[in-house]
């Protein structure tokens, strides 16, 4: 049974980043110390070192041989059934499709495991639902990260693609009320769009394979392949190296939630309708999907409880990074970081409560 302590203990574990979003929010809101441009700065510099470094611990730190496959399944499925059900929903919506699908990705199923999650789960069901945890960041780092960022990249390609023009491709693009009507005509039209296409998806893998996010992840699950099964250790001064940068990860990456929240003209810089629907994708739509993806690959006690409780934590932090950087929808993520983590202490413990019955 989860106590006082354990409790206590989750709360001085949160307030720490609280403090570093507070700094930076008063820093840009009465100190006016940073300019846009070195917010900006501060957020890159999260995006491409802090958070690659500290994704390489992750994984890294996880025994890749030892992984409860019926829970990574279960969710593998829940996460496959939020983007489904995402892309559904917003084919009824005009235009921004992709960019709604990589926000409700990021509200619905990337929680904020690393701060809250494990001593959470620890007080709950012991030390063997912290490792379960922890092989949900693992997927969560070399699948789900990298997906988001495919998305991103792909989102804003699209937006800053530049249609070819007749005389550098040798087709011609129209728009949809110039299209030709004839069947040559057509048939330069469709090879027109597949060139573009293919000069879209050639960006964007060109653009991931300068992101050191995938390399970190690459780098991280060749080394915990390694480490666990021949025991081999990082050399004392590569383990410092990247342990002084990581380790200020979670707090530079509020400390940049901060700056961008003050640069709002109010703190709910989403509206208190679209904050309320990031709250019920969070808190009640993801662990209802896990819930049945659970059920689903039979998922029984203590493993389904686990799955089930871990689905309501907070959104991460990392998302939203990943968003001021690609400017896609930060408002809405800023919003469900800093006021789930704020509800979900309450939320999680009545899940508690509830699967305890």
């Amino acid at each position: 049974m989860i106590s006082l302590t354990d409790v206590y203990h989750a709360v001085t574990a949160t307030v720490p980043l609280y403090v570093a979003m507070f700094l930076a929010f008063i820093s840009i809101r009465f100190w006016k110390l940073f300019t846009p441009d070195q917010c900006a700065g501060i957020n890159k510099f999260v995006a491409k070192f802090s958070i690659p470094l500290l994704s390489f611990q992750v994984i890294s730190s996880t025994n890749p041989y030892k992984m409860n496959l019926r829970l990574i399944l279960a969710d593998f499925v829940q996460k496959i059934l939020a983007t489904l059900i995402l892309g559904g929903v917003t084919k009824f919506r005009s235009g921004g499709g992709l960019r709604w699908i990589i926000t409700g990705l990021s509200l619905s199923t990337l929680p904020n495991t690393l701060i809250l999650g494990i001593p959470l789960l620890r007080a709950m069901y012991g030390d063997e639902a912290a490792s379960l945890l922890a092989q949900i960041v693992f997927l969560q780092s070399i699948v789900w990260y990298n997906l988001l960022l495919f998305l991103f990249e792909l989102n804003a390609t699209k937006a800053a693609s530049v249609t070819p023009s007749t005389e550098a491709t040798g087709v011609m693009v129209t728009t949809g009320e110039d299209e030709p009507k004839d069947g040559g005509d057509e048939l330069k039209l469709r090879n027109g769009r597949k060139y573009e296409t293919l000069l879209i998806f050639l960006k964007v893998g060109k653009n991931l394979l300068r992101n050191p996010n995938t390399y970190a992840t690459l780098v991280g699950v060749i080394w915990a392949s390694i480490h666990f099964r021949w025991g081999v250790e990082l050399p004392a001064i590569v383990n410092s190296s990247i342990q002084i940068l990581s380790q200020g990860g979670l707090g530079m990456a509020m400390f940049s939630l901060g700056l961008f929240m003050a640069s709002q003209a109010r703190i709910v810089a989403c509206g208190a309708r679209l904050a309320a629907v990031a709250m019920a994708a969070k808190f009640i739509a993801g662990p209802g999907l896990m819930a049945i993806s659970s059920f689903a690959v039979g998922l029984r006690e203590t493993l389904l409880k686990v799955a089930i409780v871990q689905a309501a934590l907070p959104q991460g932090i990392v998302p939203f990074v990943f968003a001021k950087e690609y400017n896609v929808h930060p408002e809405i993520l800023s919003t469900g970081v800093v006021f789930g983590m704020l509800i979900a202490m309450p939320i999680s413990l009545v899940y508690y409560l509830l699967l305890s019955l």
